[in-house]
Parts: structure tokens; sequence; C-alpha cells
């Protein structure tokens, strides 16, 4: 399996603070991998340092594969005061692609996330459910290979949640594509079991445990390599 992303020692410090310390880490082509961990465990920078989005703070080698084709969805998707269509369409047409062709592609994408129905109306005044599904249109538009979500279904309604939960199952799992690799921090160890082949716990900025999510979850194995993992799990689980 090809490597996407290769860390090698990265270190991310913002004035006296360790955001990231020393982190070794290597994404295969395919995975599913799952960032948990406390809140300030580095997970949300970790994910701007795959994305690009750190340079200067940075210390240590990131190596990414030539074909990587990255799109990145935050906690809160940000909405454009313009219709549905649109908020999809503008990046296209900012790469270059003509403004109808854009739109055509846009709801393309948008019928993929159950969304075309709603094109005309502003993005604004869907539900969060609904947004998050525009992003991931927005994201799918640009025909990435690899997905970074930063907590997509944190706040939202069980239903909206298993709504988008579900894309990122079927992105994952699509047999019409390259084959999707996802990148996801989440807080819902549910959503971890249901979504993730790998999973990384970090505690302050390391990375302290990265297994194969049915390893992860055998209480037994966690505890022997990583007491902190097995004490944060059964934080979270009680």
């Amino acid at each position: 399996m090809t490597t996407l992303f290769d860390l090698q020692q990265v270190t991310v410090r913002y004035g006296q603070v360790h955001a990231l310390q020393s982190i070794a880490l290597e994404v295969l082509q395919g995975q599913r991998l799952a960032l948990i961990g406390a809140n300030g465990s580095g997970k949300s920078t970790l994910l701007r340092v795959l994305n690009g989005l750190l340079d200067r703070e940075l210390t240590g080698q990131i190596v990414v594969q030539k074909t990587v084709q990255q799109a990145m969805l935050f906690q809160r998707p940000y909405m454009l005061r313009m219709t549905v269509q649109n908020n999809v369409a503008l990046g296209l047409w900012i790469k270059g692609i003509a403004w109808g062709q854009a739109k055509s592609l846009a709801l393309q994408a948008l019928d993929r996330v159950g969304l075309q129905a709603q094109a005309a109306r502003p993005a604004k005044a869907l539900s969060m459910g609904q947004q998050q599904r525009v992003a991931f249109a927005r994201a799918l538009a640009q025909k990435p290979n690899v997905l970074l979500l930063d907590e997509p279904t944190a706040s939202m309604d069980p239903h909206a949640k298993r709504e988008v939960e579900a894309l990122m199952q079927d992105f994952a799992t699509s047999k019409n594509e390259e084959l999707m690799t996802l990148i996801f921090a989440s807080h819902n160890l549910g959503q971890v079991k249901r979504l993730a082949t790998h999973v990384a716990y970090l505690e302050q900025g390391k990375l302290m445990v990265y297994l194969p999510v049915d390893d992860f979850f055998n209480a037994e194995k966690l505890r022997s390599i990583s007491p902190e993992a097995d004490a944060f799990l059964k934080g979270e689980t009680a």
C-alpha cells in the first residue's frame, strides 16, 4: 500500500507551548485514521500539519506523496452569503473552471450528498447537518483522494450525525473512484469504532498509540501498550 504521508520528528511550537512533540507517523492510502485524545492534545494541529497549513511553527520532516490531492472539512463549515450551488461552484471557478461548468459540477456534487434539491436556497438558511453536507460537496467537487475532517459531527443532533457518518463511509468505500483516505479527529468513540481502520491517540502533543482499530479497543492489549490511552478510554466510557 502506498505511503501518502510520512512524518518524522515533527514538532509544532507556539511560543513556549508544544502543540506537537516529535511526532512520527505514516499514513497509507485507503486508511481511515481516527485521531483521538482530550481537548488540547494536538488533534487539530496534526490535521493542519497534514493539510500544509502550518509552516513557520514546524520543525521535523514531512514527506507527502506527489499524487495526494486533499481537502479539509472543519467542525463548523463556513458558508458564504450565496446559494448552496454557488458555495460549491466558487472553489471550482477560482481554480480556473468556467462558471457555467463549475455550476454544473457543483450540482453533481450536491446530488452525491443528497442536496441537489436545495441548490437554489441560501446556504446559511440550512441546518448545521445540511451545511456540513454542503461542505462535503464543496470538498468532493475538487476530486480529492484524501479527506481531512476536524470533528465533522460535533454539536449535531443524532439524525444529522448519522447522515454525515454515512457520507464518510460512502466516500471511503466507493468503488467508482480512486481509493479515498480519511483522517478525522473525533471525541465520539462509537464513531471511531464504526468508521476507522486505525486509531492514533494523542496526549499533550505526543503520539502515544497508533494501532488498528480492533487492537486499540482490545482493553488487555491497549493496557499493555499504553496505560495512558487505557485510562483515557476508561474515562470516556465510564
